[in-house]
């Protein structure tokens, strides 16, 4: 992303007034957000900047309405081994066994696509676990419908159990319990929460924090496409008649390439190569670059043209936004490198040197250059103010 610039320097890739409100639209951002960004920035965002800040901001990355209510429940004791803020929780339960744990919804990609939605929803919750350093060993979940005298209603449960069975079948782990209940109120609109638990293999549980200066990037997983586009701000917006036309922002899993790198993490982890690791979920490459640069201290600024593609013609918004399933950042330790490439290689991913480690920080994120200091001025767009509701 480069130094900020000043207010009056011209931006490539500005929208023009008349693009501005029907990009804000698409963002699911407001007035009072974009006026917010142009302060901070010291300029007016251009598309992509923009499109990164609607996934940041949005409800399903930064919580920005529901912070007050989560902050109300218990988050530290005797066994707690790793609260908030990490990609998953764990627990001690004692003689030697340590529980990772994570639940999260999946609701407007499910009710526009219950299937896909669904089964990406039991994905990204597997990757959350395997990323701390454990073994995903069990699946629930609690599920939402209407009645089931509508059709559709019907139609959207079929799907989402279909979903959750075949992406925990294909990996291999068993959905070992659940509960669901109806009522009108989800009619149309189910709510879908994947939870998944995991045992703890590495000696050390494995954290997001980017640090080591000078140390790899490393992209592995699956190639970057255009499914999944913009999907974190689609899940945070309300469910309208229109919303079947946001099919393209439900993400398409692999649960057998998913397969393959829950066990090449694992093994790259306990080989003691990886300093940090953030799976890709919402918000892509833009979220998790920045939480590994923000937990680290530091920046990434991206260099797109490393990114493994599997579509050709894609825009920096493109690469940015995009939620193509089962793919992961690492932050490896200098002179293992290519050791852990060809790890990921052998079992069918296409790893990628992404960039390097330094002192400095940035207001960006990246791969494949090096970390840059961040602009004074810019907070991280993790955390959004309180806006005023626009007039």
């Amino acid at each position: 992303m480069g130094d900020c610039l000043g207010p009056t320097q011209t931006i490539v890739g500005v929208p023009p007034a008349d693009a501005v409100q029907e990009a804000l639209r698409k963002e699911n951002l407001s007035p009072a957000d974009y006026q917010e960004i142009c302060r901070r920035l010291g300029r007016p965002p251009n598309r992509a900047e923009l499109g990164m800040f609607g996934v940041m901001w949005s409800e399903h990355c930064c919580y920005r309405n529901s912070r007050p209510l989560l902050r109300q429940f218990p988050t530290s004791g005797p066994r707690i081994l790793v609260g908030p803020g990490e990609n998953a929780g764990v627990v001690d339960l004692g003689e030697g066994q340590r529980l990772a744990f994570k639940i999260e919804s999946h609701n407007h990609p499910s009710a526009v696509e219950p299937f896909q939605g669904a089964a990406t929803g039991v994905g990204g919750i597997l990757r959350d676990i395997f990323t701390m350093g454990a073994r995903p060993i069990a699946l629930l979940n609690a599920l939402r419908f209407g009645p089931l005298e509508d059709a559709r209603n019907v139609g959207l449960m079929e799907g989402v159990v279909a979903g959750i069975a075949h992406y925990g079948n294909c990996v291999g782990v068993p959905t070992v319990g659940g509960e669901v209940a109806f009522d009108p109120s989800y009619s149309g609109n189910p709510l879908v929460n994947a939870m998944a638990l995991g045992l703890m293999e590495t000696e050390e549980i494995v954290k997001a924090g980017a640090e080591g200066v000078g140390f790899a990037v490393i992209y592995v997983g699956s190639t970057t496409g255009r499914d999944g586009m913009g999907g974190a701000s689609f899940a945070s917006a309300e469910l309208s008649a229109a919303s079947l036309d946001d099919r393209p922002a439900v993400q398409v899993g692999d649960p057998f390439l998913e397969k393959g790198l829950i066990e090449a993490c694992l093994e790259a982890f306990q080989s003691g190569a990886v300093v940090a690791a953030q799976d890709m979920g919402a918000a892509g490459l833009t979220c998790s670059c920045a939480e590994m640069a923000a937990k680290g201290g530091l920046g990434i600024e991206l260099d797109l043209d490393r990114v493994p593609a599997r579509e050709s013609g894609m825009t920096a918004y493109d690469y940015l936004l995009s939620e193509s399933q089962e793919r992961m950042l690492f932050v490896v330790k200098p002179g293992r490198e290519e050791e852990l490439m060809a790890r990921f290689t052998a079992g069918g991913s296409r790893p990628q040197w992404s960039g390097a480690c330094s002192t400095r920080t940035s207001c960006g994120c990246c791969i494949g250059a090096r970390w840059r200091r961040r602009c004074p001025p810019t907070p991280s767009p993790r955390t959004p103010p309180s806006m005023p509701t626009p007039s």
